[in-house]
Protein backbone atom coordinates (compact mmCIF):
# COMPACT_ATOMS: atom_id res chain seq x y z
CA UNK A 1 0.00 0.00 0.00
CA UNK A 2 1.05 3.59 -0.62
CA UNK A 3 -0.18 5.52 2.11
CA UNK A 4 1.37 9.15 0.60
CA UNK A 5 -1.81 10.84 -1.03
CA UNK A 6 -2.11 12.65 -4.18
CA UNK A 7 -1.73 16.16 -4.74
CA UNK A 8 -5.60 17.14 -5.40
CA UNK A 9 -6.83 15.28 -2.42
CA UNK A 10 -4.08 17.03 -0.09
CA UNK A 11 -5.69 20.23 -1.49
CA UNK A 12 -9.30 18.58 -1.05
CA UNK A 13 -8.11 17.93 2.52
CA UNK A 14 -7.08 21.35 3.48
CA UNK A 15 -9.79 22.89 1.49
CA UNK A 16 -11.97 20.96 3.50
CA UNK A 17 -10.41 21.44 7.18
CA UNK A 18 -10.94 25.35 6.22
CA UNK A 19 -14.45 24.58 5.72
CA UNK A 20 -14.95 23.32 9.12
CA UNK A 21 -12.94 25.45 10.79
CA UNK A 22 -14.26 29.14 9.60
CA UNK A 23 -17.77 28.31 8.45
CA UNK A 24 -19.18 25.43 10.06
CA UNK A 25 -17.69 25.32 13.70
CA UNK A 26 -19.14 29.03 14.83
CA UNK A 27 -22.34 27.46 14.04
CA UNK A 28 -21.89 24.61 16.83
CA UNK A 29 -24.01 26.62 19.14
CA UNK A 30 -26.72 27.67 17.16
CA UNK A 31 -30.12 27.09 19.02
CA UNK A 32 -31.75 25.45 16.34
CA UNK A 33 -30.89 22.36 17.09
CA UNK A 34 -32.86 19.99 20.28
CA UNK A 35 -32.39 16.68 21.92
CA UNK A 36 -33.25 14.93 18.73
CA UNK A 37 -31.07 17.36 16.23
CA UNK A 38 -30.47 20.12 13.65
CA UNK A 39 -33.32 21.99 12.44
CA UNK A 40 -34.37 21.92 9.11
CA UNK A 41 -33.59 25.32 8.41
CA UNK A 42 -29.91 24.87 10.09
CA UNK A 43 -29.22 22.02 7.89
CA UNK A 44 -30.59 23.97 4.69
CA UNK A 45 -28.27 27.15 5.63
CA UNK A 46 -25.53 24.93 6.26
CA UNK A 47 -26.15 22.80 2.95
CA UNK A 48 -25.72 26.38 1.17
CA UNK A 49 -22.30 26.99 2.55
CA UNK A 50 -20.87 23.53 1.19
CA UNK A 51 -22.74 24.17 -1.91
CA UNK A 52 -20.93 27.38 -2.58
CA UNK A 53 -17.55 26.04 -1.34
CA UNK A 54 -17.71 23.41 -3.86
CA UNK A 55 -17.99 20.60 -1.08
CA UNK A 56 -21.77 19.70 -1.21
CA UNK A 57 -22.13 15.41 -1.77
CA UNK A 58 -18.56 14.82 -2.18
CA UNK A 59 -18.92 11.09 -2.52
CA UNK A 60 -21.54 11.09 -5.42
CA UNK A 61 -21.06 10.78 -8.63
CA UNK A 62 -20.04 14.08 -10.91
CA UNK A 63 -23.61 13.78 -12.53
CA UNK A 64 -24.90 14.57 -9.45
CA UNK A 65 -22.96 17.19 -8.03
CA UNK A 66 -20.43 15.35 -6.00
CA UNK A 67 -16.60 15.06 -6.66
CA UNK A 68 -16.85 10.74 -6.91
CA UNK A 69 -14.91 10.39 -4.40
CA UNK A 70 -12.88 6.67 -3.89
CA UNK A 71 -13.07 5.11 -0.30
CA UNK A 72 -9.53 6.53 0.42
CA UNK A 73 -10.95 9.69 -0.66
CA UNK A 74 -14.09 9.42 1.45
CA UNK A 75 -11.44 8.61 4.52
CA UNK A 76 -9.58 11.48 4.16
CA UNK A 77 -12.44 14.18 3.46
CA UNK A 78 -15.08 12.31 6.19
CA UNK A 79 -12.39 13.01 9.06
CA UNK A 80 -12.04 16.13 8.21
CA UNK A 81 -16.04 16.88 7.84
CA UNK A 82 -16.27 15.23 11.74
CA UNK A 83 -14.20 17.25 13.50
CA UNK A 84 -17.22 19.32 13.67
CA UNK A 85 -20.21 17.79 15.10
CA UNK A 86 -22.45 19.69 12.32
CA UNK A 87 -19.61 18.89 9.57
CA UNK A 88 -20.95 16.05 8.56
CA UNK A 89 -24.57 17.25 8.16
CA UNK A 90 -23.45 20.11 6.41
CA UNK A 91 -21.63 18.23 3.61
CA UNK A 92 -24.66 16.71 3.07
CA UNK A 93 -22.53 13.32 4.14
CA UNK A 94 -24.37 12.47 7.57
CA UNK A 95 -25.92 9.07 7.79
CA UNK A 96 -28.85 7.90 6.78
CA UNK A 97 -28.29 10.17 4.02
CA UNK A 98 -25.01 9.06 2.57
CA UNK A 99 -25.13 5.32 2.70
CA UNK A 100 -28.59 6.12 1.21
CA UNK A 101 -27.16 7.65 -2.00
CA UNK A 102 -24.31 4.60 -2.23
CA UNK A 103 -26.57 2.46 -2.30
CA UNK A 104 -28.95 4.05 -5.14
CA UNK A 105 -25.87 5.14 -7.23
CA UNK A 106 -25.24 1.23 -7.18
CA UNK A 107 -28.91 -0.19 -7.31
CA UNK A 108 -31.23 2.38 -8.00
CA UNK A 109 -32.54 2.34 -12.27
CA UNK A 110 -31.82 5.55 -13.79
CA UNK A 111 -35.60 6.29 -13.41
CA UNK A 112 -35.23 6.02 -9.88
CA UNK A 113 -31.84 7.68 -9.44
CA UNK A 114 -33.61 10.78 -11.32
CA UNK A 115 -36.89 10.73 -8.51
CA UNK A 116 -34.97 10.09 -5.53
CA UNK A 117 -31.06 10.31 -5.79
CA UNK A 118 -30.52 13.62 -7.81
CA UNK A 119 -32.60 15.75 -4.72
CA UNK A 120 -30.98 14.16 -2.65
CA UNK A 121 -27.77 14.66 -3.14
CA UNK A 122 -28.82 18.15 -4.19
CA UNK A 123 -29.60 18.32 -0.33
CA UNK A 124 -33.09 19.36 -1.87
CA UNK A 125 -34.74 16.33 0.93
CA UNK A 126 -33.32 14.17 3.17
CA UNK A 127 -34.27 10.64 3.69
CA UNK A 128 -34.33 6.99 6.06
CA UNK A 129 -33.41 3.87 5.86
CA UNK A 130 -36.32 1.67 7.72
CA UNK A 131 -34.87 -1.53 8.80
CA UNK A 132 -34.71 -1.78 12.66
CA UNK A 133 -38.00 -3.14 14.41
CA UNK A 134 -39.22 -3.82 17.93
CA UNK A 135 -38.76 -6.83 19.27
CA UNK A 136 -39.27 -9.88 18.21
CA UNK A 137 -38.68 -7.99 14.77
CA UNK A 138 -35.25 -7.34 12.75
CA UNK A 139 -32.52 -5.91 15.18
CA UNK A 140 -28.86 -7.38 15.59
CA UNK A 141 -30.16 -10.41 13.80
CA UNK A 142 -31.67 -9.13 10.31
CA UNK A 143 -33.69 -12.75 9.88
CA UNK A 144 -36.25 -12.05 12.35
CA UNK A 145 -37.49 -9.29 9.60
CA UNK A 146 -41.53 -9.00 10.15
CA UNK A 147 -42.43 -6.53 8.49
CA UNK A 148 -44.88 -7.24 5.62
CA UNK A 149 -44.76 -6.82 1.67
CA UNK A 150 -48.08 -8.34 0.08
CA UNK A 151 -48.43 -8.16 -3.50
CA UNK A 152 -51.83 -6.80 -4.38
CA UNK A 153 -51.57 -6.79 -8.24
CA UNK A 154 -49.06 -4.28 -9.66
CA UNK A 155 -48.53 -2.97 -5.89
CA UNK A 156 -47.17 -3.98 -2.89
CA UNK A 157 -49.15 -3.49 0.50
CA UNK A 158 -46.56 -2.58 3.40
CA UNK A 159 -47.49 -3.80 6.79
CA UNK A 160 -45.12 -3.70 10.17
CA UNK A 161 -43.57 -1.54 12.74
CA UNK A 162 -40.30 0.22 12.38
CA UNK A 163 -38.20 1.76 15.37
CA UNK A 164 -34.55 3.48 15.85
CA UNK A 165 -35.35 4.99 11.87
CA UNK A 166 -32.42 7.65 11.98
CA UNK A 167 -33.96 11.15 10.20
CA UNK A 168 -37.65 9.75 9.71
CA UNK A 169 -38.95 13.07 11.06
CA UNK A 170 -38.79 15.43 7.90
CA UNK A 171 -37.75 12.84 5.58
CA UNK A 172 -38.49 13.02 1.98
CA UNK A 173 -38.39 9.66 0.92
CA UNK A 174 -38.28 5.73 2.71
CA UNK A 175 -35.73 2.90 1.93
CA UNK A 176 -38.09 -0.19 3.82
CA UNK A 177 -37.04 -3.51 4.04
CA UNK A 178 -39.72 -6.12 4.15
CA UNK A 179 -40.54 -9.70 3.67
CA UNK A 180 -42.76 -10.93 1.04
CA UNK A 181 -45.66 -13.15 2.02
CA UNK A 182 -46.35 -14.92 -1.13
CA UNK A 183 -44.96 -15.58 -4.78
CA UNK A 184 -41.57 -16.90 -5.56
CA UNK A 185 -40.10 -14.23 -3.48
CA UNK A 186 -42.08 -15.69 0.04
CA UNK A 187 -40.13 -15.42 2.85
CA UNK A 188 -36.99 -13.44 1.24
CA UNK A 189 -36.37 -9.93 2.03
CA UNK A 190 -37.26 -6.83 -0.75
CA UNK A 191 -36.55 -3.65 -0.38
CA UNK A 192 -39.23 -0.76 -1.18
CA UNK A 193 -38.98 3.27 -1.95
CA UNK A 194 -41.52 5.10 -0.62
CA UNK A 195 -41.95 8.89 -0.29
CA UNK A 196 -43.18 9.46 3.43
CA UNK A 197 -45.85 12.14 2.52
CA UNK A 198 -47.91 8.84 1.81
CA UNK A 199 -50.92 7.10 3.34
CA UNK A 200 -49.90 4.35 5.41
CA UNK A 201 -46.74 5.87 7.06
CA UNK A 202 -47.54 6.89 10.38
CA UNK A 203 -44.96 8.37 12.50
CA UNK A 204 -45.88 7.25 16.17
CA UNK A 205 -42.95 9.03 18.35
CA UNK A 206 -39.62 10.57 18.33
CA UNK A 207 -37.61 8.30 20.99
CA UNK A 208 -34.86 10.11 23.06
CA UNK A 209 -31.30 9.02 22.62
CA UNK A 210 -27.94 9.68 23.92
CA UNK A 211 -26.98 11.61 20.40
CA UNK A 212 -28.26 14.17 18.99
CA UNK A 213 -26.38 15.03 15.92
CA UNK A 214 -28.49 12.89 13.32
CA UNK A 215 -31.55 15.32 11.51
CA UNK A 216 -34.98 14.19 12.30
CA UNK A 217 -33.73 11.96 15.34
CA UNK A 218 -35.13 8.39 15.42
CA UNK A 219 -38.18 7.41 15.24
CA UNK A 220 -40.68 4.71 15.72
CA UNK A 221 -42.73 3.84 12.14
CA UNK A 222 -45.87 2.50 11.63
CA UNK A 223 -46.32 1.35 7.86
CA UNK A 224 -50.68 0.55 7.81
CA UNK A 225 -51.40 -0.76 4.43
CA UNK A 226 -48.62 1.77 2.27
CA UNK A 227 -49.33 0.99 -1.15
CA UNK A 228 -45.68 0.85 -3.32
CA UNK A 229 -45.98 0.32 -6.75
CA UNK A 230 -43.24 -2.88 -8.33
CA UNK A 231 -41.61 -0.58 -10.33
CA UNK A 232 -40.48 1.08 -7.03
CA UNK A 233 -39.07 -1.71 -5.63
CA UNK A 234 -35.12 -0.77 -4.87
CA UNK A 235 -32.98 -3.67 -7.38
CA UNK A 236 -34.59 -7.22 -7.81
CA UNK A 237 -37.52 -8.68 -5.44
CA UNK A 238 -35.87 -10.88 -2.49
CA UNK A 239 -32.32 -9.30 -2.52
CA UNK A 240 -33.10 -6.95 0.00
CA UNK A 241 -30.40 -8.65 2.43
CA UNK A 242 -28.27 -8.90 -0.59
CA UNK A 243 -27.98 -4.83 -0.92
CA UNK A 244 -28.47 -4.31 2.64
CA UNK A 245 -24.82 -5.34 2.33
CA UNK A 246 -23.98 -2.65 -0.61
CA UNK A 247 -24.83 0.00 1.87
CA UNK A 248 -24.01 -2.04 5.43
CA UNK A 249 -19.90 -2.22 4.55
CA UNK A 250 -19.29 0.88 3.89
CA UNK A 251 -21.47 2.71 5.49
CA UNK A 252 -19.63 1.15 8.84
CA UNK A 253 -16.56 2.79 7.28
CA UNK A 254 -17.91 6.20 6.84
CA UNK A 255 -19.21 5.76 10.43
CA UNK A 256 -15.19 5.43 11.38
CA UNK A 257 -14.42 8.19 9.41
CA UNK A 258 -16.66 10.78 10.41
CA UNK A 259 -15.98 9.91 14.37
CA UNK A 260 -12.19 9.90 13.90
CA UNK A 261 -12.85 13.57 13.01
CA UNK A 262 -14.69 13.94 16.25
CA UNK A 263 -12.11 12.00 18.31
CA UNK A 264 -9.37 14.00 16.95
CA UNK A 265 -11.36 17.19 17.88
CA UNK A 266 -11.80 16.11 21.22
CA UNK A 267 -8.03 15.49 21.72
CA UNK A 268 -6.96 18.84 20.51
CA UNK A 269 -9.15 20.28 23.23
CA UNK A 270 -7.84 18.09 25.98
CA UNK A 271 -4.27 18.61 24.72
CA UNK A 272 -4.97 21.95 25.13
CA UNK A 273 -6.06 22.26 28.32
CA UNK A 274 -3.55 19.85 29.85
CA UNK A 275 -0.97 22.32 28.21
CA UNK A 276 -2.00 25.22 30.08
CA UNK A 277 -4.11 23.86 32.84
CA UNK A 278 -1.43 23.92 36.06
CA UNK A 279 -2.17 21.97 38.92
CA UNK A 280 0.50 20.83 42.08
CA UNK A 281 2.72 23.73 39.85
CA UNK A 282 2.73 22.43 36.73
CA UNK A 283 0.88 22.00 33.44
CA UNK A 284 -1.30 18.55 33.32
CA UNK A 285 0.33 17.71 30.68
CA UNK A 286 3.59 17.70 32.95
CA UNK A 287 1.92 14.79 35.04
CA UNK A 288 2.66 11.26 34.24
CA UNK A 289 -1.21 10.12 34.34
CA UNK A 290 -2.09 13.01 32.03
CA UNK A 291 0.42 12.24 29.62
CA UNK A 292 -0.28 8.65 29.37
CA UNK A 293 -3.74 9.29 28.29
CA UNK A 294 -3.12 12.01 25.85
CA UNK A 295 0.14 9.33 24.14
CA UNK A 296 -2.89 6.41 24.54
CA UNK A 297 -5.17 9.03 22.52
CA UNK A 298 -2.74 9.43 19.48
CA UNK A 299 -1.79 5.59 19.99
CA UNK A 300 -5.67 5.31 19.41
CA UNK A 301 -6.18 7.56 16.67
CA UNK A 302 -2.90 6.30 14.87
CA UNK A 303 -4.38 2.57 14.65
CA UNK A 304 -8.06 3.92 13.77
CA UNK A 305 -6.89 5.58 10.71
CA UNK A 306 -4.56 2.84 9.08
CA UNK A 307 -7.51 0.61 10.07
CA UNK A 308 -9.59 2.83 7.91
CA UNK A 309 -7.23 3.75 5.09
CA UNK A 310 -6.54 0.16 4.26
CA UNK A 311 -10.09 -1.10 4.49
CA UNK A 312 -10.90 1.91 2.05
CA UNK A 313 -8.32 0.60 0.21
CA UNK A 314 -9.69 -2.51 0.33
CA UNK A 315 -12.93 -1.65 -1.27
CA UNK A 316 -11.25 0.48 -4.01
CA UNK A 317 -9.32 -2.78 -5.34
CA UNK A 318 -12.79 -4.44 -5.40
CA UNK A 319 -12.48 -6.47 -2.58
CA UNK A 320 -15.90 -7.12 -0.54
CA UNK A 321 -14.16 -6.71 2.32
CA UNK A 322 -17.61 -7.22 4.62
CA UNK A 323 -14.95 -9.12 7.47
CA UNK A 324 -12.38 -6.10 7.43
CA UNK A 325 -15.68 -3.65 7.83
CA UNK A 326 -16.93 -5.66 10.70
CA UNK A 327 -13.38 -5.61 12.04
CA UNK A 328 -12.87 -2.02 11.20
CA UNK A 329 -16.03 -1.11 13.26
CA UNK A 330 -14.98 -2.78 15.66
CA UNK A 331 -11.46 -1.52 16.46
CA UNK A 332 -12.57 1.89 15.51
CA UNK A 333 -15.99 2.46 17.40
CA UNK A 334 -14.01 1.25 20.84
CA UNK A 335 -11.01 3.20 20.37
CA UNK A 336 -13.11 6.58 19.18
CA UNK A 337 -14.41 6.04 22.70
CA UNK A 338 -11.44 5.37 24.83
CA UNK A 339 -10.38 8.74 23.01
CA UNK A 340 -13.32 10.60 24.17
CA UNK A 341 -13.45 9.01 27.61
CA UNK A 342 -9.72 10.27 28.46
CA UNK A 343 -10.56 13.73 27.24
CA UNK A 344 -13.72 13.63 29.47
CA UNK A 345 -10.99 12.91 32.05
CA UNK A 346 -8.65 15.17 31.15
CA UNK A 347 -10.88 18.23 30.93
CA UNK A 348 -12.47 17.30 34.59
CA UNK A 349 -15.62 19.57 35.40
CA UNK A 350 -15.53 20.92 31.65
CA UNK A 351 -15.50 17.65 30.33
CA UNK A 352 -18.81 16.86 31.85
CA UNK A 353 -20.46 20.60 31.39
CA UNK A 354 -21.03 22.29 27.78
CA UNK A 355 -18.16 24.59 27.90
CA UNK A 356 -16.32 22.33 25.20
CA UNK A 357 -18.08 20.41 22.69
CA UNK A 358 -16.17 17.24 23.93
CA UNK A 359 -19.14 16.18 26.11
CA UNK A 360 -20.95 16.15 23.40
CA UNK A 361 -18.68 14.28 21.09
CA UNK A 362 -18.79 11.87 23.78
CA UNK A 363 -22.26 10.83 24.06
CA UNK A 364 -22.39 10.80 20.02
CA UNK A 365 -19.50 8.28 20.21
CA UNK A 366 -21.05 6.04 22.67
CA UNK A 367 -23.61 5.29 20.59
CA UNK A 368 -21.42 4.99 17.53
CA UNK A 369 -20.07 1.08 19.17
CA UNK A 370 -24.11 0.23 18.56
CA UNK A 371 -25.36 1.75 15.68
CA UNK A 372 -24.35 -0.80 12.08
CA UNK A 373 -24.09 -3.64 14.79
CA UNK A 374 -23.10 -4.25 18.40
CA UNK A 375 -19.18 -4.84 18.76
CA UNK A 376 -20.69 -8.33 20.40
CA UNK A 377 -22.40 -9.42 17.04
CA UNK A 378 -19.18 -8.23 14.42
CA UNK A 379 -17.06 -10.19 16.97
CA UNK A 380 -19.66 -13.41 16.77
CA UNK A 381 -19.80 -13.06 13.03
CA UNK A 382 -15.83 -13.21 12.95
CA UNK A 383 -15.62 -15.68 15.37
CA UNK A 384 -17.94 -17.83 13.06
CA UNK A 385 -15.75 -17.01 9.66
CA UNK A 386 -12.98 -18.11 11.91
CA UNK A 387 -14.02 -21.22 12.98
CA UNK A 388 -15.59 -22.44 9.67
CA UNK A 389 -12.08 -21.55 7.78
CA UNK A 390 -10.50 -23.12 9.93
CA UNK A 391 -12.69 -26.73 9.91
CA UNK A 392 -12.39 -26.30 6.03
CA UNK A 393 -8.48 -26.51 5.97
Amino acid sequence: MDFSLPSDLQDLQLRTRAFIRDQVIPFEQDPRQDRHGPGDDLRRELNALARAAGLLSPHVAPEYGGLGLSHVGRAVVFEEAGYSVLGPLAMNISAPDEGNMHLLEHVATPGQKERWLAPLARADLRSCFAMTEPPPGAGSDPAALSTTATRDGSDYLIHGTKWFTTGAIGAGFAIIMARETAGPQEGRATMLLADMDQPGIRIVRVMDSMDQGFAGGHAVIEFDGLRVPAADVLGEPGQGFRYAQVRLAPARLTHCMRWLGAARRAQDIALAYASKREAFGKPLASHEGVGFMLADNDMDLRTSRLTIWHTAWLLDEGHRAGAESSIAKVVCSEAIYRVADRCVQMLGGQGVSGETVVERIFREVRSFRIYDGPSEVHRWSLAQKLVKAGVNQ
